[in-house]
C-alpha cells in the first residue's frame, strides 16, 4: 500500500516555478476520498474546460462507498492531492491497481511481457475514472504547474513504492499536454461521438436522418421500423422523476446483460442508489415497454450545464432484434436534439456507431514505466501503434455516413 489509512504528508522542494510562486509545497495522498472536502475537489472539477459529472466528488465516493472500486475488487483508492499552505491547488483520483480490468486501455500484453521476464507488473498507479471510459480532465489543476507536479509526485510514489508503472486514462487536451511535457509515453485510442452540426442545427431526429446517406438512413429506418412492428414503446425518465422501483428494474437489466456475456457487473445496485440520492440531475433513463410490460432500459449520463450526454448502461429481459440500437443511440440522439445539446458520447470501441451518425473521435492515454528497457519497447510499440490509429481514423474518415 503506498498510504495509509490516514493521509499521510509529503514535502517536496518545487522547482523555481512551483505553484503560485512558492518554493515548496504538500502532497499528501488519501485511501478515502471521504477525506477530501467535496465543495473544494468539486471547485477544481468545475474550473477545468473539459469537465464532466464523473469527476465529481459524489461519483468517486459512490464508487468506493458502495464496494464496486475498492481494494477488495482491485482497486485501492490513493487520491493524490497537492496543497500550498491550507489550499489544494490540485488532486487526482489515483488507484492502485492489482488487475487491468475496468479501464478499457488494454495492457495486458504488457503485463504478460513482465511476467514471462520473471518482473511483477501489478499493482501500478492508475489515474482515472473507474469503469469509465469517457475523456475529460483527469489532473485537477489551476494552471499547467499543478498538474505536472500530479505527474511528477505520482511517478516519486511509483519509484518509492517500487512498483512498475504510472498511467493516465482517457486525457482532456490540457492533461495530454502536461504529460508530453513531462515525458510520459502517450496512447492513442478510438471512440465514436455525434456532435450537433454547426451552422444549421438538426431540428430533429428526422432531420439528422435526412442528413445521412440514402443507405444509412434507410437501415436506421429499417431497424426502427422492426421495434415499434414488435411494439415497443419508451418513456423517459429524467432526475427525481426515477423512481427506486425504475432503479431496480434498471439494474435487473443491467446484471442480466453481464450474465448473458458470462461475466460480473463492475458496479452494484447500491452505487446507483447512491446517484439517485446524490447526482440525480445527472441521470436520464429510457424504459422499453410491450404489451404494458417493461422490457428493457438505457441510462444515459446527462451534463445539463455544457450541453453533453454520455451513453453509459443498458439491459434487456427480452430479446427483440435491434431494441438495443433504438434504446441506446436513436432514442437518446432525438432527445439530445429536443434537449439542445451539443454532444452525445457513445461509449469505447464500437465501429457500428459510425453508421449511425456518430463520428471518430481520437482519444489519449498517457504511461510512465519504471523499468528502462521495458519502457523502451513499449515505447517503440507505441509509435507503431499509434501510426495503425493515425490511418485507422484517416480511413474511417475517408467514409463518413453524411451526404456530401
Amino acid at each position: 500500500m503506498v498510504g495509509t489509512a490516514d493521509a499521510r504528508k509529503r514535502k517536496t522542494e518545487a522547482d523555481s516555478d512551483g505553484p503560485e510562486g512558492s518554493n515548496d509545497y504538500v502532497i499528501r495522498v488519501f485511501d478515502d476520498p471521504a477525506q477530501i472536502d467535496a465543495a473544494t475537489w468539486n471547485e477544481l472539477v468545475a474550473a477545468q474546460a473539459s469537465a464532466t459529472p464523473f469527476m465529481r466528488h459524489e461519483y468517486l465516493l459512490a464508487l468506493h462507498r458502495s464496494e464496486s472500486a475498492v481494494a477488495q475488487t482491485g482497486w485501492l483508492p490513493q487520491f493524490l492531492a497537492v496543497f500550498d499552505g491550507t489550499a489544494l491547488i490540485a488532486a487526482c483520483p489515483l488507484y492502485l491497481k492489482e488487475h487491468s480490468y475496468g479501464e478499457y486501455v488494454f495492457d495486458w500484453a504488457w503485463a504478460d511481457a513482465y511476467q514471462r521476464h520473471g518482473l511483477h507488473y501489478y499493482p501500478k498507479l492508475l489515474d482515472a475514472v473507474p469503469f469509465t471510459p469517457v475523456p475529460g480532465p483527469r489532473l485537477l489543476a489551476r494552471d499547467e504547474t499543478g498538474r505536472r507536479v500530479l505527474l511528477r509526485a505520482m511517478q516519486q510514489l511509483a519509484r518509492d513504492a517500487k512498483l512498475s508503472s504510472a498511467h493516465l486514462l482517457f486525457l482532456d487536451e490540457a492533461d495530454q499536454q502536461a504529460a508530453r511535457d513531462e515525458g510520459w509515453m502517450m496512447r492513442s485510442t478510438v471512440q465514436f461521438h455525434w456532435t450537433q452540426r454547426e451552422g444549421e442545427p438538426y431540428a430533429d431526429f428526422a432531420d439528422l436522418l435526412a442528413s445521412l446517406q440514402r443507405e444509412k438512413r434507410k437501415k436506421i429506418q429499417q431497424e426502427r421500423r422492426k421495434v415499434a412492428d414488435a411494439g415497443v414503446t419508451f418513456t423517459e425518465l429524467q432526475g427525481e422523476q426515477i423512481t427506486p422501483d425504475d432503479w431496480d428494474f434498471f439494474y435487473r437489466c443491467y446484471a442480466q446483460t453481464y450474465r448473458e456475456h458470462r461475466s460480473t457487473p463492475y458496479l452494484t445496485r447500491d452505487f446507483f442508489a447512491r446517484m439517485a440520492g446524490t447526482m440525480a440531475r445527472n441521470w436520464l433513463m429510457f424504459i422499453a415497454w410491450k404489451d404494458g410490460e417493461r422490457i428493457a432500459t438505457s441510462l444515459i449520463c446527462i451534463d445539463p450545464e455544457r450541453g453533453t450526454a454520455f451513453g453509459r448502461y443498458w439491459g434487456a429481459v427480452v430479446h427483440i432484434p435491434c431494441l438495443h440500437f433504438e434504446a441506446c443511440f436513436y432514442q437518446p440522439l432525438a432527445w439530445c436534439i429536443a434537449n439542445g445539446y451539443q454532444r452525445f458520447e457513445g461509449g469505447a470501441q464500437g465501429e457500428h456507431k459510425m453508421a449511425r451518425g456518430l463520428l471518430p473521435v481520437q482519444t489519449w492515454s498517457a504511461h510512465w514505466l519504471a523499468h528502462p528497457q521495458f519502457a523502451q519497447a513499449v515505447g517503440d510499440f507505441l509509435e507503431r501503434e499509434g501510426a495503425g490509429v493515425a490511418n485507422y481514423i484517416s480511413e474511417l474518415n475517408d467514409r463518413l455516413p453524411f451526404k456530401a
